[in-house]
């Protein structure tokens, strides 16, 4: 008699355990479909707003929801569902639209129906050259090997400011044609400007459709040298961004 309450005791023990683990992946589910979704920075495009080895949650209701919101990305509409709006200066992370299986993040810098210019590196939308003033460099310390990089802060027609880099003069992006923002379409520069594969790159970027974004980036989790594996605990207290936690994107 002992033996079989024993046992039934832990049926019931491992049956809790299988209901206590299902409804934590459903719940986890939930949030990474329709709240936030983690993401990593495996390149410098976006530097100094993002650095190589941030970690930062993108919120999925900002925009509205479509079939990339969902796991796998299952073709089950097309469209989104409670559509948001997008705005001008927005760092958002989108499916790229040549191979809707690779994630890319850049910052919003063309609506639909604006016409979008570099010249002489500084960013023209809609004929109107965007404010822009230069700011201590920015600068990188790699194995002892400082670096100093110029910085800009430019100021969005519609206030939102932000900082970009400038590698070099004259960079091959530095000067382009004249872009055309196409209905539903949205135009993406990454903030390090000579570094970035973006919008300005029509083979390879283009113009990103609405349907596309999969959310806003939001806040920065968690942020280590980008040399170093997050998994390598006994490393963090000297390869962890510690002033970096839990700092807001913008």
């Amino acid at each position: 008699m002992s033996v079989q309450s024993g046992t039934k005791r832990k049926e019931g023990g491992i049956a809790e355990t299988v209901r206590v683990v299902i409804h934590a992946l459903i719940i986890a589910l939930v949030i990474r479909t329709f709240l936030f979704q983690p993401f990593n920075i495996p390149s410098g495009s976006m530097i100094p707003t993002l650095l190589v080895g941030d970690y930062l949650f993108v919120s999925k209701y900002s925009y509205g929801y479509t079939h990339y919101s969902l796991p796998f990305s299952p073709p089950l509409f097309s469209g989104r569902i409670f559509g948001g709006r997008v705005d001008r200066g927005d760092v958002v992370v989108f499916r790229l639209p040549k191979d809707d299986t690779t994630d890319y993040i850049k910052r919003v810098i063309g609506l639909p129906g604006d016409r979008i210019q570099m010249i002489d590196g500084v960013l023209n939308i809609n004929g109107v050259p965007v404010k822009r003033e230069r700011v201590a460099d920015f600068v990188t310390d790699d194995d002892g090997a400082v670096q100093r990089v110029k910085q800009y802060r430019e100021t969005l027609p519609n206030g939102v400011t932000y900082t970009t880099l400038d590698l070099t003069d004259n960079g091959f992006y530095d000067n382009t044609p004249l872009y055309v923002v196409p209905p539903g379409h949205y135009f993406m520069m990454g903030d390090n400007r000579d570094n970035s594969t973006d919008s300005r790159v029509l083979s390879q970027v283009g113009y990103v459709p609405y349907e596309n974004i999969i959310g806003k980036a939001q806040i920065i989790f968690f942020s280590i040298k980008g040399d170093i594996h997050a998994w390598e605990i006994w490393r963090w207290p000297w390869t962890v961004r510690w002033g970096r936690l839990f700092t807001l994107v913008r």
